[in-house]
């Protein structure tokens, strides 16, 4: 039996995904995973999430970066960039969230994301992009996608499918939606490099990059990939039509909160996405693969795992049901495990399987990096009405 290695890592943010990556760190049954620390500009936030879980507090983000092996880059995505680069000019190990970069503005006061051109923004996302596959590919380290949706159950079932069926997908279809972000970073595009296009579209996105990648692999012996997109965006709650009653989030400064995108891959076939921050009733998460040989629908959530019916709200207050629910009386799809659901604890098995064996990685930074070419190719072709846009590749 091959022993088991340990790996230190550690957290830069404390929020909310800096929580989930703790919790599924603690499910990863093939390596020893030590979590040494959390670093945090907000350092009273740092202090508590460090007391909680029984870690420590860095003062200095390089500090903790030179006393672990793998660094987890949990904060807004203005800062995946410059911490990820940093980390791996170290030779360590990066797991950053979703999306890996984008453009954040040109640090102006007035800064609007309706106000600037977004062939800008394709330019300098692409040029971030390039600057951190560069230190990657000088590192002894190496940079994960946190790219959950790869990992989901019904994902890999599906990737199984195709690599045991060789189907060729002529259509996949998905969309991830629900009624607003828990972030309040969320509602600039200075802080997260666009809209629900970017924060949302990325998952079902990258999801259908991947499995054209593999359905390529294992058909042609080449991955498939993204010629061209065409897009459309919208901002729904900023129109004076809008009537606010209080369920959907509706504070947006400078972003879209809804989009849709079309993508043309270079075998013909194509994949169209739809993300939204305007749909009641929890998240929608669903990925849809229409193949020559079979057809697959991947409901991530809601699922029907599990139903439950709740006479009075009442009775369910200390019960967790599903994410962003907007009640918990009547019919519920109750998840009775979300996280797995979800692929949480899955990808952080498979990323550290990787750093301490060299398994395979599936998501990977050229994954990561085709999913932002492809997100600002799209809100280009927003800008010009949904004309077809390239995509550029990175080999």
């Amino acid at each position: 039996m091959k022993r088991k290695k340990t790996v230190r890592c550690g957290l830069i943010g404390c929020g909310f995904s800096a929580s989930f990556h703790f919790h599924s760190l603690s499910k990863v049954s093939g390596v020893d995973v030590e979590v040494v620390g959390v670093y945090s500009r907000n350092t009273q936030a740092a202090e508590k999430f460090a007391r909680d879980r029984d870690i420590r507090a860095f003062a200095r983000m390089e500090d903790l970066i030179d006393a672990v092996e793998v660094v987890h880059v949990c904060t807004p995505p203005v800062t995946h960039a410059p911490f990820s680069i940093e980390a791996l000019r170290r030779d360590k190990f990066v797991i950053c969230e979703k999306p890996l970069t984008g453009y954040f503005g040109d640090d102006r006061p007035d800064f609007h994301g309706d106000r600037f051109p977004k062939q800008a923004a394709l330019d300098a996302a692409l040029a971030q992009v390039e600057r951190i596959l560069e230190a990657e590919s000088a590192s002894r380290g190496r940079l994960l996608y946190a790219e959950n949706w790869v990992y989901a159950p019904s994902i890999q079932k599906e990737c199984e499918i195709l690599e045991k069926t060789q189907g060729q997908i002529l259509w996949i279809h998905g969309e991830e939606a629900h009624s607003g972000s828990h972030s309040e970073e969320y509602a600039f595009w200075k802080f997260c490099g666009g809209g629900v296009l970017i924060g949302k579209g990325c998952h079902p996105l990258t999801a259908a990059l991947y499995l054209k990648r593999v359905e390529g692999r294992s058909r042609l012996g080449r991955p498939i990939r993204p010629v061209a997109v065409s897009a459309r965006t919208h901002a729904i709650t900023r129109l004076p039509s809008f009537q606010d009653l209080g369920h959907i989030r509706c504070d947006y400064h400078d972003i879209d909160d809804f989009s849709m995108i079309h993508v043309e891959f270079d075998d013909g076939m194509i994949a169209t996405v739809f993300a939204s921050d305007i749909v009641l009733g929890g998240v929608h998460n669903w990925l849809e693969v229409c193949a020559n040989n079979h057809r697959s629908i991947c409901n991530i959530n809601p699922n029907t795992a599990m139903m439950t019916y709740n006479a009075k709200e009442e009775y369910f207050r200390d019960i967790y049901t599903v994410e962003k629910i907007g009640t918990k009386q009547g019919w519920t799809c109750t998840s009775p495990d979300e996280d797995w659901m979800t692929g949480y604890p899955q990808e952080m098995e498979a990323f550290y399987r990787t750093i301490a064996y060299g398994e395979p990685l599936e998501s990977d930074s050229r994954l990561a990096a085709e999913a932002v070419s492809t997100i600002y190719s799209a809100y280009v072709s927003a800008e010009k009405g949904g004309q077809a846009v390239p995509v550029r590749t990175f080999d």
